[in-house]
């Protein structure tokens, strides 16, 4: 059975939405990884960005392992015994799409802006001095697709210490949402695959490793909350 619209991720209401389709979620995800790994793989074989294609399998994986821990995230937090107030604000203020939205813009200024001024030029050294239109439309699809789930993963991290602060649970409903907070953990820590490509790119690597520290002390916070405030 779907999820009202009320209580999903804006990824989740997408694919639900869609008319005349009827996919698993697990179904869905499959799908994404198929459909992007392959354009990857085709633009660089026609354009011999072998190089490039690395970091572009690197972010596909990001983006999918992203969309299998919103699931699994948003499906311990719908359970029955959840606050209502908590599920509201997790999945109906959008708030990760605007968290999103501010993330990627925030690169693309980086990386055709800042980063050229300042000799850093990741884009030239990743795809040339003239990169293909297809090339450079595919690669900002992707990274809006990773932007967004960084986002998600920033916000179900900031309610998620803000539920375990403000109510106590029982030990099962307390486990149930250790359950979701270990989720959002993990796909902070899975975003580090990313480093190796950044390591000569200073600000973007201090981002990326600052939002996965965050995100972790933050988590982190909201496990330990869990355990001290458990009720009988």
């Amino acid at each position: 059975m779907h999820p009202d619209y009320g209580e999903t991720w804006a990824y989740e209401s997408i694919i639900g939405a869609l008319p005349g389709v009827d996919l698993s979620r697990g179904e869905a995800i499959a799908i994404q990884l198929l459909v992007f790994e392959t354009a990857v793989l085709a633009l660089a074989a026609y354009y011999g960005l072998w190089s490039a294609a690395v970091a572009g399998t690197a972010a596909v994986v990001v983006a999918a392992v992203g969309s299998v821990e919103m699931l699994r995230i948003s499906r311990a937090a719908r359970a029955p015994e959840t606050p209502e107030p908590y599920r509201r604000l997790l999945f109906s203020s959008s708030i990760e799409v605007v968290l999103a939205v501010l993330a990627f813009v925030a690169l693309i200024t980086h990386l055709f802006v800042f980063d050229p001024r300042s000799g850093g030029r990741l884009v030239e050294r990743l795809f040339g001095p003239d990169p293909p239109l297809l090339v450079v439309y595919l690669t900002l699809l992707v990274l809006w697709d990773v932007c967004y789930r960084i986002g998600t993963g920033w916000w179900a991290s900031v309610v998620g210490l803000w539920r375990s602060a403000r109510y106590r649970f029982d030990p099962e409903t307390a486990a149930t949402l250790r359950r979701a907070d270990r989720e959002t953990l993990l796909f902070g820590v899975v975003q580090l695959l990313l480093v190796p490509f950044l390591l000569e790119h200073r600000v973007l690597l201090a981002a990326l490793v600052g939002h996965v520290t965050a995100v972790t002390v933050v988590t982190g916070t909201s496990l330990v909350l869990l355990r001290v405030r458990e009720t009988d």
